[in-house]
């Protein structure tokens, strides 16, 4: 069977910069695998890449062997792709449940999204707590669960998650990888970019890692945070 995401030699430019030079991954039904690669790596790129934000110069990329390479970012969605982006993007003069609601955009509402909801805020309950505030005046933690909230909204087969411990306090980072681990359990795929290694490797099973747009690493997590190399540039250690 097509793996749940493929990616084959893919190029992606700004200009003339070339971000992304020929990086081929998969993600299976099931799996949570990690992104791992210093600044200007091209991690972001790549998951932007994924959910059409940037176009692939060539290369294929693939959902359940579909070609989405070409379609546009709300058909991706569509498809069954969620990004929760870096820096989380939240509406901020919108309510929680707006934010949320924008996540929704592309189905109907009815019975399927409201039961969607009560999954978010089984997920998230500070978010249930908050569902009338602007989503500007709430914490970063907060706002990192309405980023990840809202893309579950869509029904995502994959989500992809760009740097979601970014500038959280470290008891709030345990939370948020505790939920991406609870939202894996509960049958959805993950795409992981975290600046965090060590916590990234601890729940993925498999793991890239990415230097100047290559892949120059592939493995098993547990593999990788045993490697000598990766754990001197990306662990610290």
């Amino acid at each position: 069977m097509a793996p749940l995401l493929e990616l084959k030699d893919v190029h992606t430019y700004y200009g003339a910069v070339h971000a992304l030079r020929g990086v081929s991954l998969k993600v299976e039904e099931g799996e949570i695998v990690t992104l791992i690669g210093s600044n200007g790596a091209g991690k972001t790129t790549t998951l932007r890449t994924i959910s059409g934000l940037e176009r692939a110069r060539s290369g294929s990329i693939k959902l359940k062997g579909k070609s989405i390479e070409k379609a546009e970012a709300h058909e991706i969605v569509r498809l069954g792709v969620g990004h929760s982006p870096e820096g989380r993007r939240v509406f901020s003069r919108m309510s929680v449940r707006e934010n949320l609601e924008m996540g929704a955009f592309l189905r109907k509402s009815g019975p399927e999204v409201q039961k969607d909801f009560k999954k978010v805020f089984e997920l998230f309950p500070r978010l249930r707590e908050r569902e009338s505030q602007a989503a500007g005046t709430m914490s970063g933690g907060e706002q990192q669960m309405l980023a990840i909230g809202r893309a579950l909204m869509a029904q995502p087969k994959i989500l992809l998650l760009d740097e979601p411990s970014m500038g959280l306090a470290p008891i709030l980072v345990e939370q948020i990888f505790d939920i991406i681990t609870e939202i894996n359990s509960r049958g959805t795929a993950v795409l992981l970019v975290e600046q965090n290694a060590m916590m990234a490797l601890g729940i993925a099973k498999r793991g890239y890692i990415l230097q100047i747009g290559e892949v120059t690493l592939e493995d098993s997590c547990a593999k990788l945070a045993k490697n000598p190399k990766v754990r001197e540039a990306y662990l610290g250690v």
